[in-house]
Order: structure tokens, then sequence, then C-alpha cells
């Protein structure tokens, strides 16, 4: 099996865009768990309880919001920050590097071309999960509830593309690819075979 060498552009797009996809999940996770507008709205309720004050409903979930905005911001931030990283990974095989394979093509093996199609739809996903959310923050407002809906479902492709992404390295690491994590990390394999 031809081994692979990575570059120094190549691992740092890839560690930038593995960066910023985990600062998304864990935005998305607070949202969903300890920053739920619900969960938040709770504790302002039974901090209210306790000081003799009282809040409608409606004012709590609006609190609740503005306490987790500026953890939502940086969702976004890191939104526009994926575009411009993505942008740079499309562009860099014109350069010669992070070449894309064909899943189709004869000459790779049923493995090689499995992984090819799981990149592409990843890319299609993540393109789709980019797009949306761009249209979310600067298309038109009619617009942003459709987008909405599509940009929420990126979570579920992410989870298992980050499951198979993970499975395969650690399974190439102990099979056939030995010293895979090292080249990615520094460049250089760190296990001799």
């Amino acid at each position: 099996m031809k081994s692979e060498n990575y570059s120094s552009i190549y691992r740092s797009i890839h560690w930038a865009i593995a960066i910023s996809m985990i600062l998304i999940a864990v935005t998305i996770f607070l949202r969903l768990t300890w920053l739920n507008k619900n969960h938040v709205a709770g504790i302002i309720s039974n901090y209210m309880v306790t000081t003799g004050q009282s809040l409608t409903q409606d004012q709590m979930i609006l609190l609740a919001k503005k306490i987790r905005k500026p953890m939502w911001e940086w969702h976004i931030y890191l939104g526009y920050v994926l575009t411009r990283l993505f942008s740079i990974r499309f562009f860099l095989p014109l350069f010669g590097e992070m070449k894309f394979k064909n899943p189709l093509a004869k000459q790779i093996d049923l493995k090689e071309k499995f992984k090819s199609w799981v990149y592409l739809i990843f890319y299609c996903c993540i393109v789709i999960t980019l797009v949306t959310g761009l249209v979310i923050e600067l298309g038109p407002k009619y617009l942003k509830e459709s987008m909405e809906e599509i940009h929420v479902l990126s979570i579920y492709y992410l989870s298992v593309f980050i499951i198979l992404h993970l499975g395969g390295v650690l399974l190439a690491e102990f099979t056939k690819e030995k010293g895979i994590i090292s080249k990615i990390v520094s460049g250089s394999k760190g296990i001799e075979e």
C-alpha cells in the first residue's frame, strides 16, 4: 500500500477544520443542554422565587436567550471561520495539495472507494450546512426558518462522520497503516515498519 505523506499545509488545514468543528459542536451541545433556554429560564425562575420577585415565562425565556447569546455568537464566528477554511480546502487541490480521490476510479480498492464516498458525502453536507448558516445570518428573513430546519440536521451527519472518521483512523493505526496518527500530527511517521 502506498504511504501517504501529509504536508504542513495539509496538516494545518486538517487541524484547523477539526478544531473549528469540535468548537462548533461544543456550542451546539451547550445550547441543547446547560444553556438551553428553558433550562436557564428554570434557573432564573427558581432564583426569582427565593428573592420574592417575579417575571413572566416569556420574560424569563428572553433573559435566558440574552444570557446564552455571547456563547451562541461564537457558533456564528466559528461558522465564518469554517466557511473560509473549507473554501481554502476546496482550492488547495488546484495547487497540488489535499487532492480529492474519485470514488468511481477503477484502480482503487473497495476500502478506498468507501472512504472516498464518505468524504464526498461529508463535503456535500458541510457545504449545505455552511450555505444554510450563511443564509440564516446574511440572507433574507423569509428564508431563515426553512434554512434553520435544514441547518439543524447537521448535528446528525456530523456525529456520524466523527464516529466514522475516528473509527477509521484507529482501525488504520492498529492494522495496516501504523503511524498514521503521528503523520497527521507531525508530518512524519513515528513508527518504523
